[in-house]
């Protein structure tokens, strides 16, 4: 065998090593680390779009176990969610949702402004006392991608 056969040959095993040992680190970081999402959700007319993304979205990951996902939703797109008005679909999803770890956080603002509590909303719902918008950049600030669809 010449120089150069044996120099290939050892860069080749080297360059395996490294790629198995990078493809190892990122398989270990991809089981500790799930992907977060935060949904941004104000317009009414969206309400069964954002559910329905959210719900394609759990499906096209293999299930809740391997996405966080959060909604926030602020402004007259809460409506759709008060216990007295929400459709018998937006009621199931949310119930599902809220059993797949979704976080499911309605603006403290919006609900004074609809006058509101948080017991005449779906069960599922936490409040977010600061604000949609707060809570959005607080999300964004801890990682999550946000989604406005």
């Amino acid at each position: 065998m010449n120089r150069r056969n044996i120099l290939w040959s050892a860069v080749s095993a080297l360059g395996a090593a490294l790629g198995a040992s990078s493809a190892k680190a990122a398989t270990e970081a991809g089981a500790s680390n799930k992907l977060k999402v935060v949904y941004h959700l104000s317009d009414a007319e969206k309400v069964n779009f954002v559910l329905g993304n959210i719900q394609n979205h759990i499906d096209g990951v293999g299930g809740p176990e391997h996405v966080t996902i959060a909604l926030v939703i602020h402004g007259p797109a809460l409506k759709a969610f008060h216990s007295a008005q929400a459709n018998p679909d937006v009621s199931k999803r949310v119930g599902d949702f809220s059993k797949d770890g979704v976080e499911l956080a309605a603006c403290g603002n919006t609900m004074k402004a609809q006058n509101v509590t948080l017991s005449e909303l779906l069960p599922g719902f936490v409040s977010a006392e600061k604000g949609g918008v707060v809570r959005l950049a607080e999300l964004q600030s801890q990682g999550y991608l946000y989604l406005r669809p």
